[in-house]
């Protein structure tokens, strides 16, 4: 009868309200790979807190987001720093444009950062980046002929953007003819960083970069 075929939509509806609320739960909290939060991260570094990009808008639930990032100069601060360290990882030709396998690599390496660390893996990261970049760095200055390097401060962006390199570089380094993967490579490099331990290769290279930096004032 009709009465019994709305009894039953009513009955329907009243079983999907549960879910409903649910799924309106999910959608509000954003957690990279519906798993770490971003609530909870913070860039310790003041100078850095514009370009390393995890707050509002850049909370992502996966580190693809086909933004067009390089058109405008300063536009790749706005992209998310997970998704900055994917991009970073596609490299050396034969790994050019394989961003799911990227992606997959760091999803990897953010489980073995959380069972090493027991921390949530963006704010590992977010230390990793601050610690990574050189402050200071020497630039080749000409005059007739004459050669020399002379020492300068490094921008906030530039800072990003070294780290970003040397820890992708590092782990890349680390794997290559290596039993170990290169997302448990990129975990002990992301997390020695973080501590500032002189184990990590970024680490290395930055103190370097500055003792030169450092003889040339």
């Amino acid at each position: 009868s009709r009465w019994g075929f709305f009894a039953s939509r009513v009955s329907s509806l009243d079983r999907r309200a549960p879910v409903r609320e649910k799924m309106t739960q999910y959608a509000n909290d954003v957690k990279l790979f519906g798993k770490w939060t971003y609530d909870d991260v913070e860039v310790s570094d003041i100078s850095l807190t514009d370009y390393i990009a995890v707050k509002q808008k850049s909370a992502v639930f996966l580190p693809h987001t086909a933004g067009r990032y390089q058109t405008k100069r300063f536009r790749k601060a706005q992209c998310p720093i997970v998704e900055r360290l994917v991009n970073s990882l596609m490299r050396h030709g034969r790994n050019n444009g394989k961003k799911v396998k990227a992606v997959r690599i760091v999803k990897h390496c953010f489980e073995i950062i959380h069972l090493l660390t027991d921390r949530n893996p963006v704010q590992v990261l977010v230390e990793a980046v601050s610690n990574s970049g050189p402050r200071e760095d020497s630039t080749r200055i000409g005059t007739a002929g004459v050669v020399r390097r002379q020492a300068v401060d490094v921008s906030p962006l530039r800072r990003v953007n070294m780290a970003l390199w040397l820890i992708a570089t590092g782990a890349r380094e680390a794997a290559f003819r290596n039993i170990k993967t290169i997302a448990e490579c990129l975990a002990d490099e992301i997390v020695n960083a973080s501590k500032g331990s002189s184990h990590s290769y970024a680490i290395k290279k930055k103190d370097e970069i500055e003792r030169v930096a450092k003889a040339n004032r």
